[in-house]
């Protein structure tokens, strides 16, 4: 069984696109459309608000909170001009050996 393993870089590019994609999503949305996990990868959408590179905000629908994300102008910056080129040297997947 062959595991593939995003890393991290890869994940808040993921983010990032999928959330220019569409405007804003809810959470669960966005863990889905990115394929993540809430549990083990909520750190990192924690971590790129509190670096200002996606913004949440938080709706209220009755008795629940509905948390939504969309990306920041610096998240966009920091794609065009870092995750793109990046990727563009780096390619998924290209040359990556299992150890």
């Amino acid at each position: 069984m062959v595991h593939e393993h995003r890393d991290r870089i890869y994940i808040r590019k993921d983010i990032i696109l999928k959330l220019a994609e569409h405007g804003e999503l809810n959470q669960s949305r966005l863990m889905s459309y990115c394929g993540l996990n809430n549990v083990k990868h909520k750190a990192i959408i924690d971590e790129m608000v509190v670096k200002g590179l996606i913004l949440r905000t938080e709706e209220t629908w009755g008795a629940k909170k509905i948390i939504k994300y969309r990306v920041s102008p610096m998240g966009k910056d920091l794609a065009r001009q870092i995750l793109e080129p990046y990727e563009l040297l780096f390619p998924r997947g290209e040359g990556e050996e299992k150890t």
